[in-house]
């Protein structure tokens, strides 16, 4: 019953956003800390999932430095095939837990790589690390990774989405070389080297916050659509108001002129909408990516009881429409 309610929910949502264009999405499930998920059969049987998004971090696949270890990445790729399913690979430079590090121990060991990283902080407390993406030694390793990964991957592999841009720097504890139009040219680089390494697979940046505000989130977008870099983000929350003051409409705009795709995230399943003052469902965060983002892919996380109790089913339900 709860299924159908479900479905029934969906089609109503249809109507939100009328006379939006509506094109074809592929779902991907993002598989973070369950992964081993992978390997569950109501994923890969279901017909209307493309594939599984993976994250990898940098350390994890540059154990040492210009030792590269794909080999992960071969073992999901194969197993993926396999089902007939695809992989998305998000390469994972930064940390949101006090003591994770994602950048390989020689980029923080080596001087001159100034650490590395750099801590992330908040107004209160910091939280993990990012990696220095502003600093021309770390950016040329980082480009490195990108350049090997694309020798191996590229056309094997759906696509390849680079980290959010969204980082906490104080102005407290502000790192050495860090500025705001710096970070910006940093990311252009990056967004540069990943579309041109990735000729085959589709290529996105997560491009959802800048230092600097909108701003400076929109030089990256003007340059998406400049040089046809994929654009997206971490976190499909329906008509939250900060998203909505920032990323969404410029996702919006560019739909049609470079590939978008956002994800689901944890949390993402409890939002309250403002425009109704209640929790969300999962039809109304499909409608809202489908109809108001317009996106080309959706990666809907395996947070329960919401994945197996109602996000497979509806993504089932969608070839009987």
């Amino acid at each position: 019953m709860k299924v159908l309610l479900c479905i029934f929910a969906w089609s109503l949502a249809l109507c939100s956003y009328a006379g939006s264009p509506v094109k074809p999405v592929k779902h991907f499930i993002y598989f973070g800390r369950d992964r081993d998920k992978i390997n569950d059969s109501v994923f890969y049987n279901n017909p209307n999932v493309s594939g599984a998004q993976i994250r990898y971090a940098w350390r994890q696949l540059e154990p040492e430095k210009d030792r590269y270890d794909f080999s992960e990445i071969e073992a999901d790729l194969r197993f993926l095939a396999s089902k007939g399913k695809r992989l998305f690979i998000q390469i994972q430079d930064a940390t949101f837990m006090k003591e994770n590090h994602a950048v390989p121990e020689y980029l923080r060991s080596d001087t001159i790589y100034h650490g590395g990283e750099a801590r992330q902080c908040g107004e209160i407390s910091c939280h993990g690390y990012v990696a220095r993406r502003w600093d021309p030694a770390v950016a040329a390793r980082f480009h490195q990774l990108l350049r090997k990964l694309s020798e191996q991957f590229d056309g094997r592999i759906e696509g390849i989405n680079l980290p959010e841009t969204a980082i906490d720097i104080s102005p407290k504890q502000m790192p050495e070389g860090f500025n705001e139009e710096v970070y910006v040219q940093a990311i252009k680089e990056n967004m540069k080297v990943v579309r041109a390494c990735f000729q085959k697979s589709v290529a996105i940046l997560y491009a959802n916050f800048m230092p600097g505000g909108q701003k400076r989130l929109k030089a990256l977008y003007d340059y998406a659509a400049q040089i046809q870099t994929g654009m997206g983000g971490p976190d499909i929350k329906v008509n939250k108001p900060f998203q909505m003051a920032n990323s969404y409409p410029l996702i919006r705009a560019i739909s049609g002129k470079v590939v978008t795709g956002v994800a689901v995230q944890d949390g993402n399943y409890d939002v309250v909408d403002v425009k109704t003052n209640r929790k969300v469902t999962v039809p109304e965060i499909l409608d809202f990516a489908q109809n108001y983002l317009q996106l080309d892919y959706i990666f809907w996380c395996t947070e329960e009881p919401y994945y197996t109790r109602e996000v497979l089913p509806l993504l089932t339900s969608l070839s009987r429409k």
